[in-house]
C-alpha cells in the first residue's frame, strides 16, 4: 500500500458504509462523502478558460439525459476544428453523476483544446471516448459498437481509467493463457482496497443485483474476444491502473489482449499501492495530483495518435 495512503487511513479510518444491497442509501452516502471533498479537487469549480452549458438529450426509450458540454473560451485557437471527447462517469453503473468527470473535462478543454461532452447516465481532429470504472466499461463497450456500426467520423481513441473489463469474471472462465496473471480477483487474493474491499466479497452477486447480463459483451467487453471481429480495428487505448484495485488484472490483461492479439496501440500508467478511484477519495495524496496530470498527458497521446493516423 502507498505509504501516504496508509498513514491517512490509520489516522482517519473510513466509516462504516450502508449495505451494498441498499442502493438508495449507498447513493446518498457516496454523494455526501464526495460533496465533502469536492473543494479539495484539482479543479473544484468552473474556470474562465472554459465555457460550460447543459443540454437535454432524448435517448432511444424516449427518456431524457443531461449532458454537460465544455468548450475552450478562446475557440479561435482551434480554427481548424477541435477534438471531441465524450466522458462517462464512474459509480458501479448505479451511482455517481456527471460531476465525477468535471475536472477531466475542464482540463481536456483548457489544456488540449477539446470540446468535451460529459454524459449523465440514465471531428476529424480526434474523437475520443472515455471514462473511469463503470464509465471505462461503457467506453470500452461503445468502442466496439462504434466499430461494428461504422461510426462516421470514427472514434480515434479510448480513455480507460480503472475500467471494469471482465466484470469480475470467475478465474476458471479466464482464457488459460492469462489465468496466471489474474491474481487480483477477490476469490484469489482478498482485497486490500480501502474503497472497494467491502463490496467485492461476492462481486458476481453484486453484478446480478444490478440486473447485468454477464454473458453479453455489451456489459462484459472482454467477451468481444470471442465475437466476430474480436478486438481488432479498435482505436488506441490509454489505461490507468491501480495496484490495490480488484479491477487491476482485468485491465492489464485487456491491455495485453488489445496490444498483442488485436494490434491496437496502447499506453499504460500504473499506480502501485493505491486503490480504486483513489484520486477522488483521497485528493490530498501527492500521487492524486500526478494522476490527474497523467490523465491529460495520456489523452494528449491519444490525440497525437489520432492526428498521425489522419
Amino acid at each position: 500500500m502507498d505509504h501516504q495512503l496508509k498513514e491517512l487511513l490509520e489516522s482517519n479510518p473510513l466509516p462504516q458504509r450502508p449495505n451494498a444491497s441498499n442502493f438508495s442509501a449507498r447513493r446518498e452516502y457516496r454523494a455526501a462523502k464526495l460533496r465533502e471533498k469536492h473543494h479539495l479537487r484539482y479543479i473544484p469549480g468552473p474556470i474562465p478558460e472554459v465555457t460550460e452549458h447543459d443540454r437535454k438529450i432524448k435517448v432511444r426509450d424516449g427518456a431524457e439525459i443531461t449532458v454537460r458540454i465544455y468548450q475552450p473560451a478562446k475557440s479561435a485557437a482551434h480554427a481548424e476544428g477541435s477534438p471531441l471527447i465524450v466522458q462517462y462517469h464512474e459509480g458501479g453503473w448505479s451511482m455517481g453523476d456527471l460531476t465525477d468527470e468535471e475536472t477531466n473535462c475542464r482540463l481536456f478543454s483548457r489544456d488540449l483544446g477539446a470540446v468535451c461532452v460529459n454524459v449523465e447516465y440514465r471531428p476529424q481532429a480526434g474523437f475520443i471516448i472515455g471514462g473511469g470504472s463503470a464509465g471505462g466499461n461503457i467506453a470500452a463497450v461503445l468502442a466496439h459498437v462504434a466499430r461494428d456500426n461504422q461510426l462516421d467520423p470514427p472514434l480515434t481513441g479510448q480513455y480507460l481509467a480503472v475500467p471494469a473489463i471482465t466484470c469480475f469474471m470467475p478465474p476458471e472462465d479466464m482464457p488459460e493463457q492469462y489465468r496466471a496473471e489474474y491474481l487480483n480477483h477477490p476469490s484469489v487474493t482478498p482485497s486490500l482496497d480501502p474503497i472497494l474491499q467491502p463490496d467485492v466479497r461476492n462481486p458476481r452477486a453484486l453484478m446480478k443485483l444490478l440486473g447485468a447480463d454477464l454473458d453479453s459483451p455489451l456489459f462484459v467487453p472482454f467477451l468481444y474476444r470471442d465475437a466476430p471481429g474480436g478486438h481488432k480495428d479498435l482505436p488506441p487505448a490509454y489505461f490507468q491502473v491501480c495496484g490495490l484495485d480488484p479491477l487491476r488484472d482485468e485491465a492489464l490483461i485487456y491491455e495485453r489482449v488489445l496490444r498483442e492479439e488485436a494490434g491496437v496501440k496502447t499506453k499504460v500508467d500504473i499506480y502501485p499501492g493505491l486503490g480504486h478511484y483513489f484520486w477522488t477519495n483521497f485528493p490530498l495524496l501527492d500521487v492524486s495530483k500526478r494522476f490527474v496530470e497523467d490523465t491529460v498527458k495520456g489523452v494528449r497521446w491519444l490525440l497525437e495518435n489520432a492526428s498521425q493516423g489522419s
